[in-house]
């Protein structure tokens, strides 16, 4: 039966736009996770370390804005924030196939694009993690934030599957067009909330900026259970795209995989994201929100060791059933993590306790994406996909190693 909480988030019309607009807009991010490298491995024909190398540019914006990011976005509104950043990230994507059939396209092209897509996204990003809980109250923060995985992870079937037959029809670079009018109209559903949050306080420059950063930084810090998740997450993060650089690679050249086949095992990911959104509050519910975020990742990503192993045939569909337990088990994490970060911390912090959590976790993406293309040009691209299953595996222990080893309730903060 379903829960007397599930009919009423989706039945709110604020929360039934922002699920749209999520579900358009990461749609098109699924698109881009898959045709931006393939312009640069097939239409470039890019190397390893340059495939690396157009990662890191690709998450090099938490590195560079995160922590002022979310000091700024603390003094904005946060549906504003979305609301630009998606339309100004649809308008970046549009270069990519204006200077393809311009026959300008070069590499360096794409690491501009890809830096400024990024930058944009750490803005929209801290400020939907921060809207969030404005939008549905503390209280339905695990509902919400587990219909929004869902549907995120509706898209992560949905988007490869519609980007492999597009990429190979029309090409990559074209493929490019759908993922902007995704961002596009993602921006304009956000324009449909009608739920204001409070006026926005002057923006803040020079030493007070300095101090606000500060306090978020501190706070985390010091706050054993956000300071285990950052850590866990950004050991998970420098392994996941050392991995991810290369699967792509190893796909292409030693499996033989066309860009069709690239987009249904991408798919068949995404259907073990959608498993996991789908199970994220009961599993939580029933393990303890803090022991199912060192378990998921203990349990099932190991099973990505099966993809090193595969090349052509059956070996490669038993591999992706892999992908897919690591998806599941990744979603059923940042839904508990997510949910207990949004609890835990005071609503005039969250902006910035977002963008501590994401300068630090996320702004490992970059190294590991410099890491994945030098591993991949040194070792090849199977080596470094055993290292980055090992990496993976590991990131269980700073959460293991911390209270959530036996945290079943999360208490209130105000």
């Amino acid at each position: 039966m379903s829960s007397p909480s599930r009919p009423g988030l989706l039945r709110d019309p604020d929360f039934r736009h922002l699920f749209a607009a999520t579900a358009l807009g990461q749609l098109g991010d699924r698109i881009i996770f898959l045709a931006l490298p393939l312009v640069a491995i097939v239409g470039l024909n890019a190397d390893e370390f340059h495939v690396g190398l157009l990662t890191a540019m690709t998450t090099a914006g938490s590195l560079l804005i995160g922590l002022p990011a979310g000091a700024w976005v603390d003094r904005m509104r946060k549906r504003s924030v979305m609301i630009c950043t998606d339309l100004v990230r649809a308008l970046v994507l549009l270069a990519i196939p204006m200077t393809w059939w311009a026959d300008l396209l070069t590499i360096w092209w794409l690491y501009a694009v890809a830096l400024a897509h990024g930058v944009l996204t750490v803005f929209f990003d801290v400020a939907y993690v921060s809207f969030l809980p404005h939008l549905v109250g503390r209280g339905r923060l695990v509902e919400g934030n587990s219909r929004l995985s869902a549907i995120r992870s509706v898209t992560s079937i949905s988007g490869p599957a519609v980007a492999g037959p597009l990429v190979g029809w029309a090409g990559a670079p074209a493929t490019l067009l759908v993922s902007s009018a995704g961002m596009a109209v993602s921006g304009v559903l956000a324009m449909r909330i009608r739920a204001r949050e409070q006026k926005a306080e002057p923006r803040v420059a020079g030493p007070r900026l300095r101090r606000e950063i500060s306090e978020g930084l501190t706070f985390v810090l010091r706050q054993p259970v956000l300071r285990a998740t950052m850590l866990g997450d950004a050991l998970f993060n420098l392994f996941l795209v050392m991995y991810q650089t290369m699967l792509l690679v190893h796909l292409e050249r030693e499996t033989g995989l066309g860009s069709l086949g690239m987009g249904l095992t991408l798919s068949v990911m995404g259907c073990g994201a959608l498993v996991g959104a789908l199970l994220a509050a009961t599993v939580s519910e029933k393990v303890g929100q803090g022991p199912v975020i060192w378990l998921a990742p203990l349990v099932t990503c190991p099973l990505t060791a099966l993809m090193p192993l595969a090349r052509t045939g059956w070996s490669v569909y038993v591999a992706t059933a892999g992908l897919a337990a690591l998806s599941l088990g990744g979603v059923v994490r940042v839904v508990a993590q997510s949910s207990l970060q949004q609890a835990l911390t005071p609503h005039r912090l969250l902006g910035r306790m977002s963008a501590t959590v994401r300068f630090v976790s996320w702004g490992c993406l970059p190294l590991g994406g410099v890491l994945g293309g030098l591993s991949g040009s040194a070792l090849g691209a199977t080596a470094t996909l055993w290292l980055g299953t090992a990496g993976m595996t590991a990131s269980f222990l700073p959460n293991f190693l911390s209270p959530l080893r036996s945290l079943r309730t999360v208490p209130e903060v105000r």
